[in-house]
């Protein structure tokens, strides 16, 4: 079936029912993709406080209400419980379970983030004319746990994680422009070249995702990545946290046009 041309509804509708559980690049084509963040409600205000000191790897998209997983803003009806492929379950910083559904571990305490995800401007790059590779080559996009500190806010702080693209040149200077104008969901990127330079050892071995042939002639392209919060989660060690799994996304009904600035 081609994803890429179903309403975000049909596909969550998918999920739920356990049709879907890969990774998510590609579909639903012109709406925002999200990461999800989960937290106890104590926890909740040093989140969102961490979240708008440090926007470019976690843009929020809508926050629930206390124990309530529909995500009213970004997917009226939806629900948070079921419509993502896959989650992981955290305790004290590790990752503990793998799931396909939260039936077993939402709670009446929680509260969900979603945060804006880099496929949602994956869309726009290809419109404009550029390849992009983990989408040519059918494998999760691959991600790094980087030397770069996320400014703390109460007990959350760590280092950010970027997501990886290979360009040449050329067409990184016009990846830019267009993720430039979409702030919403992580915006320009933040590094291009060196891995060393932002603490990567090995391009080839990324901490989450699959690794991105890297062809004569190209640079890596790095942008900042929702995944952050996995990596601030192992860092700060909270008592309990539910993210989803890597390359495995929320698809909410907001049109990338609309989260784009001119």
């Amino acid at each position: 079936m081609d994803f890429s041309k179903m309403a975000p509804k049909e596909v969550r509708q998918m999920i739920r029912e356990g049709k879907i559980t890969t990774f998510t690049s590609g579909m639903c084509n012109g709406y925002a993709q999200a990461n999800l963040a989960i937290l106890p409600k104590e926890l909740a205000f040093d989140f969102l406080l961490f979240t708008q000191r440090n926007p470019k790897p976690c843009p929020v998209l809508d926050v629930t209400e206390v124990g309530n997983p529909e995500p009213k803003v970004a997917a009226p009806g939806a629900d948070l419980r079921f419509d993502i492929p896959k989650y992981r379950i955290y305790r004290y910083g590790e990752l503990t379970d793998e799931v396909t559904d939260l039936s077993k571990y939402w709670r009446d305490d929680l509260v969900a983030f979603l945060l804006g995800c880099s496929f949602s401007f994956e869309g726009p790059m290809l419109d404009a004319g550029l390849e992009v590779r983990h989408i040519t080559d059918n494998h999760n996009v691959p991600m790094y746990i980087t030397n770069i500190q996320c400014k703390p806010a109460g007990v959350f702080s760590g280092p950010m994680v970027v997501s990886m693209r290979p360009m040449t040149p050329k067409n990184a200077i016009r990846a830019t422009q267009v993720t430039s104008r979409m702030p919403s969901v992580h915006g320009a990127p933040i590094h291009f070249g060196d891995p060393a330079a932002i603490g990567i050892k090995d391009i080839m071995k990324p901490d989450f995702g699959d690794p991105s042939t890297i062809k004569p002639g190209e640079v890596p392209v790095f942008w900042a990545c929702g995944v952050t919060p996995q990596a601030v989660a192992m860092s700060v060690k909270p008592e309990f946290m539910i993210t989803h799994a890597p390359g495995h996304m929320f698809i909410t009904d907001l049109l990338n046009a609309d989260l784009s600035v001119l």
